[in-house]
């Protein structure tokens, strides 16, 4: 199985897991993507998710398999634009941009190309010193598709998605020197560190986190005096949670708290 889900505790990891071709894309990838992403929405126990590469294939995802004549190519403009509708429901790539919950790169290697893509539909980053990232597509003819480079300029800006689009690698170092990753570790300890900020995560009150993170992602697009407006009601709904009334009851008696996602 390509993509394999285990749970802890409340934080599921989804290991991308090809490692005789680098953990590259294949169709199965969004095959499984179709099937578990809306499990874990509807999973309450599932507060946060990992995603990462199997370390067998000693990358996170070598990108598309060029080794497939099908690779980057259409019969026609107009299978194309047919197909186009289910293509986009069935992305691995729409499935993770769109997930409500927390998710978190560990990136334990090369992500190249569709692999260094899905990485930016992330809200944090891990990283292994070991980790590069690369977008090859413009020396292979195409472009960086799904919003790469857009995906890109929003974490580190325009210039370093430029840079990025025409092939020149950035390696973990500059990764986190520039925004990209949050946290830089030693490889043996990668997904030590990936669950030590997952499982930070997956203890906080559930509700708070997603439209927390809904917050940041619909007002990043918005003015500000609409992202103003949007955080108001949120701030409101979220006053009204059980898990904000154990949260500041449990603060008030020295206790650990309690929090159901309610």
């Amino acid at each position: 199985m390509p993509l394999i889900c285990e749970k802890r505790g409340h934080v599921a990891i989804l290991t991308l897991s090809r490692p005789e071709a680098r953990n590259a894309w294949c169709d199965e990838y969004n095959d499984r993507f179709v099937e578990l992403m809306p499990a874990l929405e509807d999973d309450r126990d599932i507060r946060c998710v990992v995603l990462t590469g199997d370390p067998a294939g000693k990358a996170f995802s070598a990108g598309a398999d060029l080794k497939n004549p099908k690779t980057h190519s259409h019969d026609s403009v107009a299978d194309f634009l047919e197909e186009l509708p289910s293509r986009r429901r069935s992305s691995a790539i729409t499935l993770v941009t769109d997930f409500s919950k927390p998710i978190i790169a560990a990136v334990n290697g090369y992500a190249i190309g569709i692999g260094c893509i899905v990485t930016y539909c992330c809200d944090l980053i891990v990283a292994s010193e070991h980790a590069e990232w690369r977008l090859p597509q413009a020396g292979l003819g195409i472009m960086p598709a799904q919003g790469g480079t857009i995906r890109l300029a929003r974490w580190v800006g325009k210039g370093q998605a430029m840079r990025a689009a025409y092939g020149f690698p950035i390696p973990a170092e500059e990764a986190y020197r520039i925004g990209l990753a949050q946290w830089l570790t030693k490889p043996e300890a990668l997904m030590d560190k990936a669950m030590e900020v997952a499982d930070h995560i997956a203890s906080l009150p559930p509700l708070a986190t997603r439209v927390t993170k809904e917050s940041l992602r619909s007002g990043f697009d918005s003015p500000l005096s609409e992202a103003v407006l949007g955080d108001l009601y949120r701030f409101a709904a979220l006053e009204m949670t059980e898990d904000k009334a154990e949260s500041h009851q449990s603060w008030r008696e020295r206790r650990k708290p309690t929090f159901r996602g309610r």
